[in-house]
C-alpha cells in the first residue's frame, strides 16, 4: 500500500480504533492497546508496542503511519531556556520553547505553521501561514518539552502555554482536541488549569470557548486599549475592534468566572503615556484581571518598536495598582536564541 494515501492512525478515535480491530477479525481490546502506545506512551512506530503480536504491528504498519514529529535541532540559551526547531511530517518547521525556573517549567508550543494575523512586531506575523497544526502535532511538541524537562531540570512539566507560533484560536478544533488528550487520563493527565491559551483576540471565538466552558485559562494580547493605537500596530483590529473584543471578554467571565490575563508590551512613542495606561485600566475593569508587562524583543524590520523607557513601565505600573489590578512585569527568556516573545520566526 503506498505511504501517501495511508492514514495517520492518531486520527482514529479510540472507538474507531476498537471497531478497526473488530472489522479484521480480532478482539477489539486491541484498540485500547494502540491507543494506549499512542497516546499514553506516546508511541513513535509501530515496532514499539511490544504487547501486540508481529503479525498485528506489521498489519497495522500495512495499514497505517504514525506521522510523529522530529525535533531537528535543539538550542539552549544562557537562562536555561530551550529551543526546539519541530520537523512535521511534510517537512514544514515550527518553534517550541521550555521556559525554566526555579519552581517550574513551561512549554510554550505553536498551533499554526506560519500565522494568519499581521501584529507588526512579531516575527511570526512575517511568515506567510502555512497550515493549521493537527492535534497530535500540538501533543508531540507538548510530549518533546516534558521530556526535556525531565532530562535536563529533574522534574516534569507543569505548565503549557499556547503561545507559539500561529493563533490558537484559527485553529480552534484543533486546538481544543489537543487539550483534550494533554488533560485526558487517558493522556497526559495534566491539569487544564495549568494550560494558557493566548489570543490575540477572535470574538467569536472566545465566545465559543465560554459556551463549551472550558477549563484552562485565557490570555489576550492586547497591547492598547485605544483602536486608533491597536489598530496600528496590530491591523486584524480594524475587523475585531476592541468593543466586539471586550462584549467577548464580558460575556466569557459571565460564563467561566476565571480571570482574564492581558499581555502587554510598553513601546515608546507609542503607547507609553498617562492616556494609554488610563485606557489600559477603564478596558480591565469589567472583570478580575492580569497584567503582564512583557519585555519587548526586537525583530529584523521592526525599527518602529523600540522598548519603553524604565520610567514609562513604572508609570503602568503605580496606574494599575492603584485601580486595585494586579500587575506583573515579565523579563524576557532566551533572547539569545531567538526564543522570546515574538521572535519564533525559523531562524535557528
Amino acid at each position: 500500500m503506498d505511504t501517501q494515501v495511508k492514514k495517520d492512525i492518531r486520527a482514529l478515535t479510540r472507538d474507531q480504533l476498537r471497531t478497526f480491530f473488530k472489522d479484521q477479525g480480532d478482539h477489539a481490546y486491541r484498540g485500547d492497546q494502540v491507543y494506549e502506545w499512542l497516546w499514553q506512551k506516546s508511541a513513535h512506530s509501530f515496532e514499539a508496542m511490544t504487547n501486540l503480536s508481529k503479525a498485528t504491528r506489521e498489519m497495522l504498519a500495512d495499514n497505517f503511519v504514525i506521522n510523529h514529529i522530529k525535533v531537528d535541532k535543539m538550542q539552549r540559551s544562557n537562562d536555561g531556556t530551550i529551543k526546539n526547531a519541530i520537523r512535521l511530517h511534510d517537512d514544514l518547521v515550527v518553534e517550541s520553547v521550555l521556559i525554566p525556573t526555579s519552581s517550574r517549567t513551561t512549554a510554550c508550543v505553536s498551533s499554526q505553521v506560519g500565522c494568519s494575523l499581521d501584529c507588526r512586531f512579531c516575527a511570526t506575523a512575517k511568515l506567510k501561514r502555512m497550515r493549521n497544526l493537527n492535534p497530535d502535532e500540538i501533543y508531540d511538541q507538548v510530549v518533546a518539552i516534558d521530556n526535556e524537562s525531565r532530562l535536563y531540570f529533574d522534574r516534569p512539566l507543569s505548565n503549557i502555554v499556547f503561545m507559539g507560533m500561529g493563533e490558537p484560536l484559527m485553529n480552534y478544533n484543533n486546538v481544543l482536541k489537543a487539550i483534550d488528550k494533554i488533560t485526558s487520563p487517558e493522556g497526559l493527565g495534566m491539569s487544564p488549569k495549568r494550560i494558557t491559551v493566548s489570543t490575540s483576540g477572535v470574538p467569536k471565538m472566545i465566545r465559543k470557548l465560554a459556551d463549551e466552558e472550558v477549563k484552562f485559562k485565557l490570555a489576550v494580547s492586547l497591547h492598547s486599549a485605544i483602536d486608533s493605537i491597536r489598530t496600528s500596530i496590530m491591523p486584524f483590529n480594524s475587523t475585531f475592534p476592541l468593543a466586539d473584543l471586550r462584549e467577548a471578554l464580558e460575556y466569557w467571565y459571565a460564563k467561566t468566572k476565571s480571570r482574564i490575563t492581558y499581555e502587554y508590551v510598553v513601546w515608546e512613542g507609542i503607547n507609553d503615556r498617562q492616556e494609554d495606561a488610563d485606557a489600559l485600566v477603564a478596558f480591565c475593569k469589567f472583570a478580575p484581571s492580569k497584567v503582564n508587562l512583557i519585555e519587548y524583543n526586537p525583530i529584523e524590520d521592526g525599527d518602529d518598536f523600540r522598548q519603553a523607557s524604565n520610567a514609562a513601565i513604572d508609570l503602568y505600573v503605580h496606574t494599575l495598582e492603584r485601580n486595585g489590578i494586579t500587575v506583573t512585569v515579565r523579563r524576557s527568556r532566551g533572547k539569545d536564541i531567538d526564543a522570546a516573545c515574538g521572535q519564533l520566526a525559523n531562524k535557528s
